[in-house]
């Protein structure tokens, strides 16, 4: 699915704020978590992966939710950092959330955790 060209492209920063805790090592990091990745430091992509983000089979949709929530998190924390560029981020990971979950976690709240 993803191809190499691809991985490096991604931004180590972004894999990390994905990807928590987690150590970062690219070679190791699933499809999906790649394909956000890329969403997340190229925001106009995300018109041209819709299809693959519909298909996406997601290994651990715990994981994956928090990952998005992550990035919503950092980009409002930094928002005054480079406005424009985090309100891009933050949409990419809402937009992918809506369309994965069908709502957002940071609007549901606790339920989720479970």
């Amino acid at each position: 699915m993803m191809g190499s060209d691809v991985e490096r492209e991604i931004s180590v920063n972004t894999l990390q704020l994905i990807l928590g805790p987690a150590s970062v090592e690219q070679e190791n990091v699933p499809d999906e978590i790649l394909l956000l990745a890329k969403a997340i430091d190229d925001p106009y992509c995300l018109p041209f992966i819709i299809e693959e983000l519909d298909e996406l089979e997601i290994g651990d949709e715990k994981m994956f939710r928090f990952a998005l929530l992550r990035v919503q998190i950092d980009s409002e924390l930094r928002m005054n950092e480079d406005i424009q560029m985090h309100q891009r981020r933050r949409y990419v990971a809402q937009v992918i959330e809506k369309m994965i979950f069908g709502e957002l976690l940071i609007e549901i709240g606790a339920q989720f955790i479970d």
